[in-house]
């Protein structure tokens, strides 16, 4: 049996502006169906505001995660001394 591969390090990417150009899609989809398709049944309309309110709580959902990620990981935490960064 062979040995296992160390896993690969984890990619970057930037979340925030992939989010942020979705929500502008949804919001471009929100000014198409309000002023071009003038639906009779309102759900096209609710379905493109879910879409840019999930974006937005995406957007700071992510920026809290990044801001974590960039604070030291306590000592206690860690069982050594000298507090470490992840």
């Amino acid at each position: 049996m062979s040995e296992r591969r160390p896993d690969p390090k984890p990619l970057r990417t930037r979340d925030t502006l992939t989010i942020l150009i979705g929500t502008a899609l949804w919001a471009i989809a929100l000014v198409v169906v309000l002023l071009v398709v003038r639906p009779a049944d309102p759900r096209p309309v609710w379905v493109c505001v879910a879409g840019i309110g999930l974006g937005v709580f995406g957007v700071l959902y992510i920026r809290r995660r990044d801001a974590r990620l960039r604070e030291p990981v306590p000592a206690a935490e860690t069982g050594d001394p000298e507090p470490r960064r992840p």
